[in-house]
């Protein structure tokens, strides 16, 4: 899993154009709102079937400039369908991963956000540390004024684990619990 930080402008460019998010790569521009991952198996008219894992396994996070940087607000997402594996038995966790955020200079691209978090649904990992380390990422590529991470797990042997990680920067605003 990579953190993507994306160059200063140099030789590309995102640009906003009424809800589509265009990539420019110096002189060619690339229309990245359009689904072409459809496309056929090398001539045996068959539909690729798996281009939801090939954009699941060759995901990275991705963010976009705050347009609302004369006040401080809030962003909030819920993950409802999360999985990972357990890593000691290799059964499967289910989770409501919530993440909230004020934003400073950078907010996540969401597509990216959910690629990023089907990621884990084959990875072998602690509810501590799934929990602490999409915290961590998300805390590398946007540097917010503070964010939550909360991992709701559900029950497994009779036991329910609920994980909250939290990174401050000083904001004017706190969160408030849940």
């Amino acid at each position: 899993m990579q953190v993507l930080r994306p160059p200063e402008t140099k030789g590309r460019m995102e640009v906003d154009c009424g809800g589509e998010v265009l990539t420019t790569k110096g002189q060619d521009r690339v229309d990245e709102s359009k689904d072409e991952t459809h496309s056929e198996n090398q001539g045996s008219g068959a539909l690729d079937t798996n281009y939801g894992g090939r954009l699941i396994e060759n995901s990275h996070l991705e963010r976009f400039m705050n347009r609302t940087r004369h006040r401080q607000y809030e962003i909030a997402f819920d993950c409802p369908e999360f999985t990972c594996l357990c890593p000691r038995s290799g059964f499967p966790d289910f989770a409501l991963i919530k993440i909230r955020y004020i934003p400073d200079e950078w907010c996540v691209e969401l597509k990216s956000l959910k690629l990023y978090i089907n990621s884990f649904r084959n990875q072998r990992v602690f509810h501590e540390d799934v929990t602490n380390r999409i915290a961590d990422d998300l805390v590398e590529l946007l540097n917010p004024w503070q964010i939550e991470v909360l991992g709701d797990f559900n029950v497994r042997g009779n036991i329910k684990t609920v994980i909250t990680s939290k990174h401050s920067r000083q904001a004017e605003k706190v969160l408030p619990n849940y």
